[in-house]
């Protein structure tokens, strides 16, 4: 086990190394340039793994459908009527045995450009996480690479039925897709012509990714893709064998044993090759794109292969029901999922200035039972920038719910490229809209591309805002990675200083945490205008916990060093405390 916790740099692949500022709208590679494997060099690296990085999640690999011609490589040209945005969405997976040509130097060479990038990762001291979507791929998926003996998804299909167990897609039969009707003056491409437009043809029509059985979706579904069939029948019936109640409490190879000669669906056979096959690459794990979309049984499936080939396998996901946490985690076989609902939601308002404190501690409290499970972020592709408008408009703002996110818990802390210098997500890109880095569209990412530097990579033209901004990440990344105590035990303080102590209100918020060799005081004002002092206190069973004394302690705080007293009288300790706007202290005891 290692000695800190899990720190992620989700990064959008095709993005990071982009220096081209241009910005068009609907701009074509040639007009707004795209960033490539090779752009992640030793100095990039380097600077990653220096920033506090221990995961490299390279969002956006696998090969999606794009509107540019690679007709020379084998690949089919895609019709923009399905695909979303110009550089398309990474979510519309079109050959789960290749990677986007759109990142590699030579097209022809993507897989070893990326099996260099993985390789060079893995030089640097870091792992490499990968998307997988489970729960739909591109309408024109075409498997142009699979390995020998594998079939594409639908290749096999009986296309006369809506449902049969072994069938990999749903359908419409005697319907065909149509396009969906483009609303508020939509057009793919901005209206642009394009010789591709109107080729795509499927009959009879399929279900889409997010559901839709008609055969005409939404301009608001997830037109683009198909819905995978694991088995559940259209009237929710389930063609596979479930898990006993009590298996929750096995591990990993008693779920593969239990899968063992039992008959599954052939996609989840097709997706657990897929997963075998990135993880033979060197791949060391991956993030499951919407995973509660799929039965829980076909994970445990999934997961328990993966674990057998490689037991050290990062596993993450996305499941937004916290109902459903608990039974992805011990039926699912989940390492990870997004702390999305409650904590970072909780913290988002919070930021926003209308959210209380309070409601911090009471969520960690519900997770203690899996709180390792439950991955802490701030940003990523699907949530707004910080310092976009939209959000809070001052990236600053994010600083004490970044610390919070770091230190409340021994949960995996991910953050998104961009992030650590300030990026507001400005840009106008064509599909979608701002506040949001554009997954769907070139596009050039100021804030990041001034780090970058014209590809020195070290953030040569940022202001100094932004690079005192990225010194208070380095510095809060880092000590995540190396602290004994945020691996261990957590108490909150909040509550009895909230009730005992004179101007402590719901804009603080105060917790504990310490190990065996580190005991850490952690307090953050998240009031971007007022400060407060305050006489911070311990409570005498944590007082005895620890194994004080009634005493004077000196303290340190982890990050940037200042000093302050814990005094101990009759048992009950006490810390004189001013916090600036903004500020936060993560004081270890000397």
């Amino acid at each position: 086990m290692m000695k800190g916790k899990v720190v992620i740099y989700q990064v959008f692949t095709r993005l990071f190394g982009n220096t081209n500022t241009t910005n068009k709208s609907w701009g074509t590679i040639e007009e707004n340039g795209v960033g490539k494997f090779v752009d992640f060099n030793d100095k990039a690296l380097s600077e990653i793994k220096d920033l506090g990085i221990s995961h490299i999640w390279y969002t956006g690999v696998p090969h999606h459908a794009v509107i540019r011609d690679y007709t020379a490589y084998g690949i089919s040209n895609d019709d923009p009527n399905v695909v979303k945005g110009r550089a398309g969405s990474p979510y519309a997976v079109k050959d789960y045995y290749n990677v986007n040509p759109d990142l590699a130097l030579d097209p022809a060479n993507r897989l070893q450009e990326f099996k260099e990038l993985i390789d060079r990762t893995h030089k640097h001291g870091m792992k490499v996480i990968m998307d997988i979507v489970p729960n739909h791929v591109a309408r024109a998926y075409q498997g142009i690479s699979n390995p020998d003996g594998v079939s594409s998804f639908g290749a096999q299909d009986d296309t006369r039925q809506e449902y049969q167990k072994n069938n990999n897609f749903y359908y419409i039969p005697g319907s065909a897709f149509q396009v969906p009707e483009w609303k508020n003056g939509y057009r793919p491409l901005g209206g642009e012509k394009n010789k591709s437009i109107g080729t795509f043809n499927e009959k009879p029509a399929k279900w889409t990714g997010n559901g839709s059985r008609n055969p005409k979706p939404d301009m608001n579904d997830w037109y683009e893709t198909v819905r995978i069939n694991y088995g559940v029948k259209p009237d929710g019936g389930l063609d596979f064998d479930l898990l006993p109640h009590d298996f929750g409490e096995k591990d990993y190879k008693e779920h593969f044993r239990f899968w063992q000669h039992r008959e599954v669906p052939d996609s989840w056979l097709k997706f657990k090759d897929i997963a075998l096959y990135w993880l033979d690459f060197g791949v060391d794990g991956f993030r499951y794109d919407m995973a509660e979309m799929v039965p829980v049984e076909f994970w445990s499936f999934m997961n328990s292969y993966i674990k057998m080939r490689n037991e050290d396998a990062f596993i993450m996901a996305e499941v937004y029901n916290p109902n459903l946490y608990r039974t992805f985690i011990h039926k699912g076989k989940m390492d990870y999922l997004y702390d999305k609902v409650d904590f970072y939601d909780g913290l988002k308002h919070i930021m926003k200035g209308y959210g209380w404190s309070d409601h911090i501690p009471v969520v960690q409290k519900g997770l203690m039972d899996i709180e390792h499970h439950m991955l802490h972020f701030l940003e990523n592709h699907d949530e707004q920038r910080i310092a976009s408008p939209e959000f809070v408009g001052r990236a600053e703002i994010g600083k004490p719910a970044m610390v919070v996110s770091a230190t409340i818990s021994t949960s995996p802390l991910m953050i998104y490229f961009g992030q650590e210098v300030g990026e507001p997500a400005a840009e106008n890109p064509g599909f979608g809209s701002s506040s949001r880095t554009s997954i769907f569209d070139y596009v050039g990412v100021p804030n990041h591309q001034r780090w970058v530097n014209e590809k020195q990579f070290d953030g040569g033209q940022l202001s100094e805002q932004e690079k005192d901004l990225r010194d208070f990440y380095k510095r809060l990344l880092n000590f995540s990675l190396q602290s004994e105590a945020l691996m261990g035990e957590y108490r909150e303080i909040h509550f009895f200083n909230k009730g005992n102590t004179q101007n402590y209100n719901h804009r603080v918020l105060s917790y504990v945490r310490w190990s065996t060799n580190q005991k850490l005081i952690i307090v953050v004002n998240f009031d971007a205008i007022d400060s407060f002092s305050f006489e911070l206190k311990l409570p005498s069973e944590l007082i005895d916990q620890w194994g004080l004394l009634n005493d004077t302690y000196e303290l340190k705080d982890a990050l940037y060093g200042k000093k302050n007293i814990l005094n101990i009288i009759n048992k009950e300790g006490s810390i004189d405390v001013h916090l600036e706007p903004l500020e936060s202290f993560v004081f270890e005891i000397l």
